[in-house]
């Protein structure tokens, strides 16, 4: 798994360990297995991060920004169909990214919320910039746009996880994930460009009421 901008120092290292073991196995992983993945004492993981929880934040922090970044590329005025096709061709690399936030999802929790709100504020600000570059339309309520955006996409991961609670398979997940991805996307282009609904008559009568 590469990081998000190749960054190859130890922390980093230590902290896409991490999120692959917290993909395999949940995040009760212990410090002490991503320490052996990685190679090095779980000293140095406490003395990079201070503890459990910010070694946490800072593997949902780069997901975060992993996400925002893919999703702003989308929103160009130009280049977001070759921007799309580049991402599709790198699938298999961010399905460890994807296997750590299905095992938040899992987890629930504070950090989870938090992870979420952070998806939602970032999802507002990328559709904002879709709007202002006139590849989105505007929405009465942006928020409520953002946030019902990424509820879907959580919550149609959440339902299709291979694996439970059981072991991910990180081997076979690269696959799940392509496979996943090819299955929805042409319903999902589909339905954002040519809309579901051929007259706006229960939005008009919902505005109206």
């Amino acid at each position: 798994m590469r990081s998000r901008t190749d960054d190859q120092t130890t922390k980093a290292r230590l902290r896409d360990a991490a999120i692959l073991r917290f993909a395999q196995d949940g995040l009760e992983a212990t410090v002490r297995s991503i320490a052996a993945d990685a190679g090095v004492s779980a000293g140095l993981i406490m003395h990079h991060f201070g503890s459990r929880a910010g070694l946490r934040q800072a593997c949902d922090d780069h997901v975060q920004a992993v996400i925002r970044d893919g999703k702003s590329e989308l929103m160009a005025p130009t280049g977001a169909p070759s921007a799309m096709l580049a991402h599709l061709a790198q699938l298999e690399g961010y399905a460890p990214l994807v296997g750590y936030v299905l095992r938040c999802l899992q987890a629930g929790g504070v950090l989870t919320a938090h992870l979420i709100e952070g998806m939602v504020a970032d999802a507002v600000e990328y559709l904002d910039q879709g709007v202002a570059a006139g590849t989105l339309s505007p929405s009465r309520d942006e928020a409520a746009r953002a946030r019902l955006l990424t509820d879907f996409a959580l919550g149609s991961l959440l339902l299709n996880l291979p694996a439970g609670r059981d072991p991910l398979d990180l081997d076979a997940l690269p696959g799940w994930f392509t496979a996943y991805t090819e299955r929805i996307l042409l319903p999902t282009l589909e339905l954002f460009t040519e809309p579901l609904l051929t007259d706006s008559s229960l939005l008009d009568a919902y505005l109206a009421s």
